[in-house]
């Protein structure tokens, strides 16, 4: 077992003065059979708002607030200490297609699990990238190929073709632009390995969180120069949901804290809100620290 201290702390600027403003947080990690959460925080400058905590659709925890002072900045800062045991490698033989009758048949809570999790969503629009989705998954998803096989091999194609690249893209970016130009970041392969998988039938979900980054050697460890990290997991009659991490070809083991899940990145948004004031110029800082603890 593993025990990470994470702080993600977002930062707004304004050219101007706000009068109000509402926003929601997903930044609490969430347990999960591999993860136990000891403790989790949100704090928010300035004022001292009442920041109230629900689960939503997907059972991700998130927090609301107002900030109702007159301020020109906001820092949002979610402190969480998590326990993460080493996930045994998935096993499940079944063929893809027979997954996919098995999804495409499913009722009760297998349908209600897996259902939000095969068609289009937001961000992922399965009509429009019909044809360049198809180009990556039909090496791939061979006639009965194992289901976990089949996506260890997604995994790679997407690792090994795609370049990984922090300034081409952000969050409005398209998935069809990614496509064209073979580069992007951890969003983007995560929208990217989900799409093929929803396009052969199969139930896939985007998942939020953070991996543990390690210096290269005789490198310190720079504070707050860590990110958030976004990877994917499908779902399998044998093994239920097996995560896979695409932009490093791998499936996690311990080295992966997890927030929240969804259909994609919309869903999990780390922080979204509206701000009251006149019209101005925002700056935005993130800076993240995942630090072993034990």
């Amino acid at each position: 077992m593993t025990t990470y201290r994470v702080e993600h702390r977002t930062t707004y600027r304004y050219g101007a003065t706000m009068t109000d403003g509402y926003s929601v947080a997903c930044l609490a990690p969430r347990p999960t059979e591999w993860q136990s959460v000891l403790s989790t925080g949100i704090s928010v400058d300035p004022g001292e708002p009442v920041v109230d905590a629900f689960v939503d659709a997907f059972g991700n925890r998130q927090h609301q607030f107002g900030v109702h002072v007159p301020h020109d900045r906001l820092v949002i800062t979610a402190e969480s200490i998590v326990d993460v045991i080493e996930r045994p490698e998935p096993v499940d033989d079944t063929p893809w297609e027979l997954v996919v009758e098995r999804l495409a048949a499913a009722t009760g809570a297998l349908a209600l699990e897996t259902g939000w999790f095969r068609s289009s969503s937001a961000l992922i629009d399965l009509e429009t990238l019909a044809a360049p989705l198809t180009v990556l998954t039909r090496d791939v998803f061979t006639p009965g190929r194992p289901v976990v096989d089949a996506v260890r091999a997604l995994c790679h194609e997407i690792y090994s073709t795609f370049e990984f690249d922090p300034h081409f893209s952000n969050v409005s970016t398209p998935l069809v632009e990614v496509l064209d130009e073979r580069r992007g970041v951890c969003q983007d392969f995560a929208h990217l390995a989900i799409g093929c998988l929803r396009s052969v039938g199969l139930s896939a979900e985007y998942i939020s969180g953070y991996i543990e980054t390690i210096p290269p050697p005789g490198e310190e460890r720079l504070v707050g120069a860590d990110a958030s990290h976004a990877w994917c997991s499908v779902w399998t009659p044998s093994a239920g949901w097996i995560a896979f991490d695409p932009t490093n070809d791998h499936l996690p083991a311990n080295d992966h804290v997890t927030v929240a899940w969804g259909r994609d990145y919309a869903d999990v948004m780390p922080v979204r809100g509206v701000m009251i004031g006149p019209a101005a110029a925002q700056a935005l800082d993130v800076a993240v620290d995942v630090t072993r603890i034990g």
